[in-house]
């Protein structure tokens, strides 16, 4: 019996080391580290003078649209020599190699390097100055594959533990699913507007999905944007007591991008939310997008009530949501 439990425990072993050559990817462990969190390994001297400053600038730069100051990322750096093992399971990592001997100057990108998933991105310069002049060229591709990688991470979570009734309610409304983690609760429902929150004791992170007809001749502008908003939250969105109801904030005034991810083309809008007649409020960002028909207008929007903590991980969290939307594959196929 001993021989035969043997036996099989090596076939076992001989068939797993098989499949993992033949697939082509070694086993790899998971990330460590925090989320928002980056490694840059870089020398003491660099990171202290202008080449520092200049990485500082990009990575720990101010983050938009929030009602108090947070940095993008939080930044740990490490001199070469420290960069061991352990910190080679972190979920972000930039490397700067700063050799005179360096011929091709630029930035690389890698995942899954030591772990996954993980983003690795390396810059390579002759010197201090040219790294700088590298990072002012490829600064925002570097930052926006940070974030794209902060975002799967929260998107593969999502489709692990998914509340899949959540996206069935929102593709019979916009032809189109969002994905929802478990933890997500459907607030309300009418025939244009859903309100869907993981609402716990001080933290709210919710999302509004809600359409209108597309009767504007240029309706991807931020007035009309905001002044849909703002009617939709009045009519659905109420406060704590009579009169009350979220707006959005005139404390600044929000900000307009156009993107493109996934082949959807859609308007940006970041910018602050708060109760009128009340003192509650909170980042939102909002994906702004034609219906598959063309007839109406279609808005994702993310949006966290966290008072007592700093906001930037929770909106990151939610925000990566609105990513996550696909259209219906029968939507697609009938247009």
């Amino acid at each position: 019996m001993k021989t035969f439990i043997k036996i099989a425990v090596s076939a076992l072993m001989i068939v797993a080391a098989v499949s993992c050559k033949s697939s082509g990817k070694a086993l790899l462990p998971n990330v460590s580290g925090k989320a928002g969190e980056v490694i840059v390994v870089i020398d003491k001297d660099s990171w202290e003078g202008n080449l520092g400053n200049e990485v500082r600038g990009l990575l720990a730069r101010d983050c938009e649209f929030l009602p108090q100051r947070e940095p993008l990322y939080s930044l740990v750096n490490l001199a070469p020599g420290s960069f061991t093992d352990l910190f080679k399971y972190h979920r972000n990592i930039v490397i700067f190699n700063v050799d005179s001997t360096v011929q091709k100057q630029g930035v690389v990108y890698r995942t899954d390097v030591w772990a996954r998933p993980q983003c690795v991105i390396q810059v390579n310069a002759s010197c201090a100055d040219s790294a700088i002049v590298v990072m002012q060229e490829n600064g925002e591709n570097v930052a926006g594959a940070i974030e794209q990688a902060e975002r799967n991470r929260v998107i593969a979570n999502t489709l692990l533990y998914e509340e899949g009734l959540l996206g069935d309610v929102v593709s019979e409304m916009i032809g189109g699913r969002v994905h929802f983690p478990m933890g997500y609760n459907l607030k309300k429902r009418t025939d244009d507007f859903i309100w869907i929150a993981d609402e716990k004791q001080y933290t709210i992170q919710g999302v509004f999905i809600y359409k209108y007809p597309a009767t504007e001749e240029d309706p991807f502008t931020v007035e009309h944007i905001i002044a849909h908003r703002d009617a939709f939250l009045q009519k659905y969105v109420p406060g704590m007591f009579d009169n009350t109801y979220m707006i959005t904030s005139q404390y600044i005034t929000p900000g307009l991008k156009f993107l493109r991810y996934h082949d959807l083309d859609f308007a940006e809008t970041r910018g602050l939310w708060e109760v009128y007649n009340d003192f509650m409020g909170g980042p939102f960002v909002s994906h702004s997008f034609y219906s598959k028909d063309g007839k109406d207008i279609i808005v994702l929007e993310a949006w966290v009530y966290a008072a007592k903590y700093d906001k930037r991980q929770y909106l990151r969290q939610v925000e990566s949501l609105l990513y996550s939307f696909e259209w219906d594959k029968t939507t697609e196929s009938t247009n």
